[in-house]
């Protein structure tokens, strides 16, 4: 017959949470609710499972031998409480509870005769004499019961019974079908024998596992049933219960682990996989493997093991296994990559005065490489004329000083054919040169390629000292070279300028001693100085490969390079294994604006890019591995995005300054001086113009290289554009636009700089539509019932009006006309509008409907 759980509950005075609490624990899976129902054998296993588990609440009551004289209604009184049974008679109520007490006195010692009536109890009370009986040892009746009597019904103390004898223990029964008697251990089966390896560790058998008592399925106790007798668990005390004896068998303990003291040790960082074990030990990991299932461990290859199984592992290869622990106080036990200092910021005590660096620079066949050869010529350090036995681009000189002839100072010079070195420093951002000498023929005048120098020494904002060379030329005119200049934004400073003048002749040797004092005394004025100490920090001037491997010249900015320091420059590191000056001496250091030729790099770097002096071996290797990865991920043919007319404002909005940068190139110098002029007169409070170059010709590399490290736009006015030239403008990202027009040329230049510009935001109102009813919904926000006073109402930003004013902004949720979901209704038609957000409708509100464009601002 099924049981339902509340029956349970009311039999044993318990919550029903409390019984399916305790059902769900025993995985009685048929008991979900109060009202499910149980077959009568798992009714009353749950029954015996919860007077275990609540005994002070489900203690059922002393049992109680029934009378064998019929006793009346009053007898089935509790005996722990005679004194409530004591209305009706006492007589009456005497005799029952003697006989009571007779009862229990033959049911706790079967050995004594059932006449216990001749007890002698002092009261009144007329009790019927029992037969005549032999006189046998009297029993005393029970304490527990007679006590209350006596203090109710004698007002003087009942006199002392005898101790009753103790009784004797119930006579043993047999066992009955299906009780367990015993059992016999089996020996176990033999298993395949496994070879022990040397300082193998055995360990302990498993202990058997508990029979387990869980129900699977609704009804199934195959798995109790012969564990309990049919009412379930014996209470304690009856025949099915077995007292529980302690163990005194003591636990198998862990073996113990020898090991040689002279023991490899294997360390290993938490978590300890499989993997990382077998390559610590040199041993396959599915033999690894076969050592874990030896000790009861079953894992893969990648997944982690116990410190203790990995050192019993360990042993039986003869290893010993220690956790590397990580530091007290750390929060993460792998170390954080430690960060390279690439750079510091250097205290105003620490620097000190630093020679000058110095590029010459000027028009092709003027004199530039006469002039530096007469100025190398010149060093007094060097002990004889042609001691230079190599070219490297750069050379340090000394030369007595114009004001304190006693002191000797030096002069670094770069030199740089052509302008690609010097463009490529300045778009990196490293103007390594302080002095610009721009070398001007007497003869000649200013020609195409000295305006690019000066466009170049302008843009890098550095001082410029003009050499006018060649004044021994019969046609010779230095007071037309100052004109030209003058005419350029280079005032003479003997003409009230601040520009420096010197006339130089290469050839005969004059003037050149005057120049080399000029370029002492501006530096002086720029106080140039640096930090000789601490790590160096430089750009690279020249590089290639030669048969000893990579090379790189390399101009040092700040601190002093050492042979043995770890350089990084680029994506490329190594250690400096010899530093060579421009005379081949190897030397030992190079101080602040020094040149010198270095080996040791792993690659060749690019001219132009900066390079840094590392503490630490490891961190320039990662960190160059990490440029290398970076380099390979965006591609070095990939053109970098730079400055257009159609994307100044996406290049330029974060700039503080909007400044719009331009070469011109056009067919006549007419031509230019109008464009020039034209670009000129474009007045703008917002935006400046400036004009960085502007010649006659076609485009040629060298403006692709000006316009590159200057961030600006090529303008080709009825010209054309080198061979090759194209493809470069392409990979340095310059932007070149030819044009035929002169308006257009202004007016595309109007929209570029206005382009600069952030726009203004405007709202544009699509549609509005007024509220009419509102539908309440049983989930979610309520829906307007609207009707499309004008335009169009969409979905998308939306605001809400109450008497003209904005309560509310948000996005549509839902447009629906009728059922159908809809993007758009027109004027004069009824929809349903849900807003995201917004519940508050009342009728009469107007919803509208708007778009935000972005306005380009004019200039």
């Amino acid at each position: 017959m099924p049981v339902r759980i509340y029956d349970i509950s009311k039999k044993l005075g318990l919550e029903n949470k409390e019984v399916l609490t305790k059902a769900k624990e025993l995985g009685i899976v048929a008991a979900r609710v109060a009202s499910s129902s149980l077959d009568k054998i798992t009714a009353e296993y749950l029954e015996q499972q919860l007077v275990l588990a609540y005994p002070e609440r489900t203690a059922p009551p002393s049992p109680v031998a029934p009378s064998p004289v019929e006793s009346t209604p009053s007898s089935a009184s509790s005996p722990v409480e005679p004194a409530k049974a004591m209305t009706t008679s006492q007589v009456e109520v005497s005799a029952v509870l003697v006989e009571q007490a007779t009862t229990s006195a033959a049911t706790l010692s079967p050995i004594a005769e059932p006449s216990i009536g001749a007890v002698a109890i002092s009261a009144p009370i007329e009790i019927p004499a029992p037969k005549p009986v032999p006189e046998p040892t009297p029993a005393a009746p029970s304490p527990v019961l007679l006590e209350p009597v006596a203090r109710a019904l004698a007002p003087e103390p009942a006199p002392q019974l005898q101790p009753p004898p103790p009784p004797l223990p119930p006579e043993p029964q047999g066992p009955k079908l299906g009780d367990k008697v015993g059992f016999i251990q089996l020996p176990p089966k033999p298993g395949p024998k496994i070879p022990e390896k040397v300082g193998a560790v055995k360990l302990p058998p498993r202990p058997p596992e508990p029979r387990r008592t869980d129900f699977s399925k609704r009804g199934d106790i195959r798995s109790v049933r012969g564990a309990y007798p049919p009412g379930g668990p014996a209470a304690p005390g009856s025949r099915f219960s077995s007292p529980q004896k302690p163990s005194t068998k003591p636990e198998p303990a862990a073996a113990k682990i020898n090991l040689p003291a002279d023991a490899l040790v294997i360390t290993i960082k938490p978590p300890i996989v499989v993997r990382e074990l077998a390559e610590h030990l040199k041993q396959k990991p599915f033999k690894i493997i076969a050592d874990l299932m030896q000790l009861g461990v079953f894992a893969t290859v990648n997944q982690a093991i116990d410190e203790l199984v990995a050192q019993r592992v360990c042993a039986s290869y003869g290893f010993r296994f220690e956790v590397e622990k990580r530091e007290r106080g750390s929060g993460i036990i792998h170390a954080p990559l430690k960060q390279v200092e690439l750079d510091v910021e250097d205290k105003l005590d620490d620097l000190v005065a630093r020679p000058p660096v110095v590029t010459i620079m000027g028009h092709v066949d003027h004199g530039k490489t006469t002039l530096l050869d007469v100025v190398r010529k010149s060093n007094v350090a060097a002990g004889e004329a042609g001691g230079i036995t190599q070219h490297i681009g750069a050379y340090t000189i000394s030369f007595p000083h114009p004001e304190r002839k006693q002191e000797l100072a030096q002069i670094t010079f770069l030199d740089t054919p052509g302008h690609a070195a010097f463009s490529s420093m300045r778009a990196r951002g490293a103007n390594v040169t302080d002095i610009v000498v721009l070398v001007v023929a007497a003869n000649d005048g200013v020609m195409p390629q000295t305006l690019e120098a000066l466009n170049h020494a302008r843009a890098a904002k550095v001082p410029i000292i003009v050499a006018v060379n060649k004044i021994d030329h019969p046609n010779a005119n230095p007071l037309k070279v100052r004109q030209q200049l003058q005419d350029r934004g280079l005032v003479p400073d003997d003409w009230g300028g601040d520009t420096i003048f010197a006339d130089v002749s290469a050839l005969t040797k004059q003037g050149v001693d005057k120049l080399i004092e000029m370029i002492l005394l501006q530096a002086d004025l720029l106080e140039l100085k640096a930090n000789p100490n601490r790590r160096a920090k430089g750009n690279v001037i020249e590089s290639g490969l030669e048969p000893g491997g990579p090379t790189a010249t390399v101009l040092v900015r700040k601190g002093t390079l050492r042979v043995g320091d770890i350089i990084l420059c680029g994506q490329y590191y190594g250690r400096v294994r010899a530093l060579i000056s421009e005379e081949g001496k190897r030397l030992k250091e190079a101080a602040p604006s020094v040149a010198v030729r270095v080996l040791g790099l792993n690659g060749v770097p690019e001219a132009g890019l900066e390079f840094s002096v590392v503490e630490d071996e490891k961190a320039a290797r990662e960190l160059a591995e990490q440029r290398r990865q970076e380099a390979k991920a965006l591609g070095q043919e990939q053109p970098r995005a730079k400055v257009t007319l159609e994307n100044l404002f996406a290049q330029l909005e974060s700039t503080t300054s909007k400044v719009l940068k331009l070469v011109v190139k056009a067919d006549a110098q007419g031509s230019v001086e109008a464009i020039v002029d034209a670009l000129k007169k474009i007045e703008s409070d917002k935006v400046s113009l400036e004009v960085i170059h502007s010649a006659v010709g076609t485009i040629t590399e060298s403006d692709v290289a000006l316009a590159s490290a200057s961030h600006a736009v090529i303008l080709g006015f009825h010209t054309r554009v080198d061979s090759g030239v194209a493809d470069k403008a392409k990979h340095e990202g310059v932007q070149i636009k030819l044009y035929a027009i002169i308006y257009e040329l202004i007016d595309q230049v109007k929209e570029g700089m206005a382009g600069l510009l952030e726009p203004i935001l405007k709202d544009l109102t699509v549609g509005a539509a007024e509220v009419r009813k509102i539908f309440e919904l049983s989930k979610g926000a309520p829906v307007a019932g609207c009707m499309v006073t004008s335009g169009r109402i969409v979905k998308g930003k939306v605001r809400i009006r109450r008497r003209k004013e904005i309560i509310y902004e948000g996005i549509t949720q839902s447009l629906r006309r009728f059922q159908d979901e809809v993007n758009e209704v027109r004027a004069g038609m009824e929809c349903g509008i849900r807003i995201e957000g917004f519940t508050e409708f009342q009728i009469g509100d107007n919803i509208e409907c708007y778009a935000v464009e972005k306005v380009a601002q004019k200039l």
